[in-house]
């Protein structure tokens, strides 16, 4: 089913038999007077949008079929957003015609997959002294796209405003897309997004709405608060209606949906639309893309972290859904948090992010996990923290969640990065221990692994050949991402994207004598004349040292170059300050020839203090953030 969007201008029409008061109602609305002679058909009338409820511009169209052909009526149809099918309560005909004729006609003068909303208007109360309404429930139920039915009178203005109001209403807050008049109840659409809504607003994650709870609700919705006699009476309504609606004294899932089709069946579906468009829904009943994507511009040369308030929803969140309060999320857990989405984002998140024995995802894999994602697939963290509650909780949107780093250039010109986020790819040729050296870095246990088949890709950012994890850097506590990067066959070429990065750590098996040289020659043909720092490791240390078949040995090769002495690994031993020493060394850019840094100890000391410094300075803006918020 296909539903249009918010029109600027509503576009109403009124159809109907001959003489039953459509040009009379017009008149009536814009004169505020009943007139005895009116002519055939009223011209064309534009209500301006600050005379009108909902602020919309307003186009009042009259149709006589005297005066237009069936083929002038039917390009009207496909024009108008709302049809008004008027008939004449005192004329039994003008009613049955509706069924007989108007509405089947208005149907195959509308798209298949769209079908235009309908008000049934009978005029001409004031001849009768009863009422019609329950005679065109069969009618509604034949045809869903009837709206309502109102009963009016041109000539005492009887309810004639309230029935272009709710023309207007139709279709600025449709029926059809949110309830099932068959059914009589919310369309399953509505229902999940008025679940993923409960969700959000359940701060606390005990599955039910408190008052304190919808009282933000209320306000954010409809910027008012909710008095509490009307909260209570709301509850007692719940109460009375369905069993299980209300729990505690608080409002349970149950409840909140039955009050939402209370809304509609009493025509208040206005409500509901306003709660519906301020969690993001259009009106087909999915998050709008400026909803999901937050306008956020990543310059060249810099790279997006989560800010403070960024990381402060997520450790709530994570708090959120702890349910047994152990300090892990497990696949339960990490199911339920992502409940209001449309899948888990991530998988495999034991060989990505740090977890405990059973896979299960800490707080320390669960920011590293956002951190990761933020970094490379900035769009996906923007829709997920939409589909989260994030633009509702914290009231703003999720560009105040993240972080433009400044250009690397910046960094590299002060001495000093001032990320918190580090790139390091792993380059090496086959088998020589990279995929070891990542999971080491994830604390876990030695086995026997199976090489990765990651095919070179065409330069997009994946997540599938990365991990992350924190690493102190004089006391400061940074992401070290390690990305390691597919070698098929030696000869192949290196792509700019798989250079790229805050530090380059290549890897050679001592116990292969040809390993060297190919992370030799892409020094030499790569990184020898870039800012990018290198790490060179040696793997499989526990090992018989090979002689490398080059015409330097890795030692003297680093030496000539003015590298660090090449690092032994051995995954046995999990060695971490390989890992403190490429970050370190990302964080301080311009120190690329580490040689003369490991042996200055002036350097050291210095680097500590600008670490420290800033630090420091980052600690005195969030209190200054924390107290400008109270």
């Amino acid at each position: 089913m296909v539903f249009e969007s918010i029109p600027r201008t509503v576009r109403i029409i009124l159809l109907g038999e001959p003489g039953v008061g459509k040009t009379s109602l017009i008149l009536s609305l814009v004169t505020e007077e009943f007139a005895e002679n009116v002519p055939p058909k009223a011209e064309e009338i534009t209500i301006p949008a600050d005379v009108t409820p909902e602020q919309v511009p307003t186009n009042i169209i009259d149709i006589c079929l005297t005066e237009q052909t069936l083929e002038q009526v039917a390009e009207e149809i496909e024009k108008a957003h709302v049809i008004c099918i008027v008939f004449s309560v005192d004329r039994q005909e003008t009613l049955n015609r509706i069924a007989s004729y108007w509405l089947p006609f208005v149907r195959d003068n509308c798209p298949e997959d769209y079908r235009k909303p309908v008000i049934l208007v009978g005029n001409k109360i004031d001849l009768i002294d009863y009422s019609v309404v329950d005679n065109i429930w069969d009618i509604a139920e034949e045809y869903p796209e009837v709206d309502r039915c109102i009963e009016c009178s041109a000539k005492t203005l009887t309810n004639v405003s309230e029935m272009f109001y709710n023309a207007q209403k139709a279709v600025l807050h449709p029926v059809y897309p949110i309830y099932s008049i068959e059914e009589q109840e919310l369309t399953e659409r509505c229902k999940k997004a008025l679940t993923r809504i409960f969700k959000i607003c359940d701060i606390d994650g005990d599955g039910l709405l408190d008052d304190y709870e919808i009282t933000i609700f209320q306000k954010k919705c409809f910027d008012t608060p909710l008095q509490l006699q009307v909260l209570d009476e709301v509850k007692s309504v719940i109460a009375q209606n369905i069993a299980g609606g209300i729990e505690n004294e608080c409002i349970t899932m149950k409840g909140f949906i039955f009050l939402h089709c209370l809304f509609i069946q009493r025509g208040r579906n206005e409500t509901t639309w306003t709660v519906l468009r301020k969690f993001g829904y259009d009106e087909s009943l999915e998050l709008t893309h400026n909803y999901l994507y937050a306008n956020i511009k990543v310059p060249i040369g810099c790279t997006s972290e989560l800010s403070y308030k960024g990381q402060q929803f997520l450790t709530q969140l994570f708090e959120k859904y702890d349910k047994d309060r152990d300090g892990m999320l497990n696949p339960t857990e990490l199911k339920n948090v992502f409940s209001c989405c449309p899948r888990i984002p991530w998988h495999n998140l034991r060989y990505t992010v740090p977890t405990n024995e059973k896979g299960y995802v800490t707080p320390q894999g669960w920011m590293c996990r956002w951190t990761l994602m933020t970094l490379l697939d900035l769009q996906s963290t923007s829709a997920y923290l939409a589909y989260l509650g994030y633009n509702f909780i914290e009231n703003d949107t999720q560009k105040s969640a993240i972080h433009i780093t400044r250009d690397k250039k910046v960094d590299i010109a002060k001495k000093q990065s001032s990320r918190n986020v580090y790139q390091c790819h792993i380059i090496g040729p086959r088998s020589c221990g990279k995929t070891s050296i990542c999971r080491s870095f994830l604390g876990i246990a030695h086995k026997k692994i199976k090489p990765h088949s990651h095919e070179r890709g065409d330069g997009s950012s994946t997540e599938s050949n990365c991990c992350i994890n924190t690493v102190l850097v004089y006391g400061q506590e940074k992401y070290l991402v390690l990305k390691e990067i597919p070698i098929t066959r030696v000869s192949d070429p290196l792509q700019p994207h798989e250079v790229n990065c805050d530090v380059a750590c290549l890897v050679y098996d001592v116990t292969a004598s040809r390993s060297f040289e190919y992370i030799a020659r892409i020094y030499i043909k790569y990184f020898a004349e870039s800012h990018i720092p290198v790490l060179i490791v040696g793997t499989k240390g526990d090992h018989l040292i090979t002689r490398q078949e080059y015409i330097l040995q890795p030692e003297v090769f680093c030496n000539k170059y003015q590298l660090l002495a090449p690092q032994s690994f051995n995954i046995k031993e999990n060695k971490h300050d390989v890992f403190v020493k490429l970050a370190t060394m990302a964080a301080f850019p311009h120190l690329k020839h580490f040689a003369s840094f490991a042996g200055d100890n002036s350097s050291w000391w210095k680097a500590g203090i600008g670490v420290a410094a800033a630090t420091i300075a980052g600690l005195v803006l969030i209190k200054l953030l924390n107290i400008k918020t109270r």
